[in-house]
């Protein structure tokens, strides 16, 4: 991806595809509590400054009512507006689930394809905050389980801003992942209004040996392990998918078909989750032609502890894929 050599923020990113989103097309609006500037753009200012410039018709302040806010968002998307909704965190979007899962992923199918729901949700999490058990859970697993529905998350600022721009002039409702820890990640601006296309991974860094899939701020684990292994002469190749769903099989199995071994890795809790998944199919597809069994790495099952050691010790760190992959090299 293009990129100038301006460093920016990936709150910066964030914002500045929102706002070259909203001056090109009028029919893009926001809603979610505290997005306006009276309230600072939100929890953590992703959205200041975008209702001085485009109007509080535009750039709406809601109750704190989680279901309400989606459900308004599906409602003028219906009505020919594309509305990004802010749910502040991640879990919250339990209180919405009835309006993302039964109405705005299952419209266009109820209705013969004739209803489109170009609806981009934001919502924030990740653990490292000691936010505890209510505030800090990964659970794309559970939307992509969902059809309909497109779950997106980036690994730098220029893919933030390049995914969230696609997601916003998509015409099936998205989930954008964004992450707590990364906001204040810094890297080169992207070139204004390019977007990144969704459902196609990106080979951050090839190699020959072992394939890591991953996405959000996993990358940039995995590339720190696969510098490590460099220096042993192991070459490993990070896969980003960007979009978790539907995920880009054809990269991936490409991948893993050159190098003969796959580990995935994801913040979220590991049973159950989206390594599951991917595992099963580079399995059915590619069994004989793995070298070793494919691996994952996760978080246990168990709630975000609140306890600063017990986070930490939840959380994947490079410690635990390096692990895996001296074990996958065996």
């Amino acid at each position: 991806m293009e990129s100038t050599n301006r460093q920016i923020t990936t709150v910066e990113a964030l914002n500045s595809a929102m706002a070259d989103a909203m001056a090109f097309d009028d029919n893009i609006i926001v809603l979610g509590e505290d997005v306006a500037d009276p309230e600072e753009g939100g929890v953590a200012g992703v959205t200041h400054g975008l209702s001085t410039k485009f109007g509080d018709h535009r750039v709406r302040s809601t109750p704190i009512s989680e279901q309400a806010i989606v459900g308004a968002g599906i409602g003028s998307a219906m009505a020919g507006m594309r509305p990004i909704v802010e749910i502040m965190m991640m879990n919250f979007a339990t209180v919405a689930m009835d309006m993302i899962v039964n109405h705005a992923a299952k419209l266009r199918f109820m209705s013969g394809g004739q209803t489109q729901v170009p609806l981009t949700i934001r919502m924030a999490t990740g653990a490292g905050l000691s936010t505890a058990g209510q505030h800090a859970d990964y659970l794309e697993a559970w939307f992509a389980h969902t059809s309909g529905l497109k779950i997106v998350t980036y690994s730098s600022p220029a893919e933030a801003y390049g995914l969230l721009q696609s997601c916003i002039f998509d015409n099936d409702p998205c989930i954008f992942i964004e992450n707590f820890l990364a906001y204040a990640q810094k890297g080169d601006a992207p070139e204004k209004n390019l977007r990144i296309p969704l459902g196609k991974a990106n080979i951050v860094r090839p190699g020959k040996d072992l394939t890591v899939v991953c996405y959000g701020p996993q990358v940039g684990v995995a590339l720190a392990v696969a510098e490590k292994f460099s220096g042993e002469g192991i070459e490993i190749e990070v896969v980003d998918l960007r979009t978790i769903s539907p995920w880009d099989k054809e990269t991936v199995l490409a991948s893993v078909k050159k190098t003969g071994r796959l580990i995935i890795n994801h913040e979220a809790v590991r049973a159950f989750g989206v390594g599951a998944e991917i595992a099963a199919v580079v399995q059915e597809e590619l069994w004989g032609q793995l070298i070793s069994p494919v691996r994952r790495v996760g978080a246990p099952s168990c709630p975000v502890p609140y306890s600063r050691p017990l986070e930490l010790a939840f959380m994947s760190s490079e410690q635990d894929l390096e692990r895996e992959v001296r074990k996958t090299l065996e």
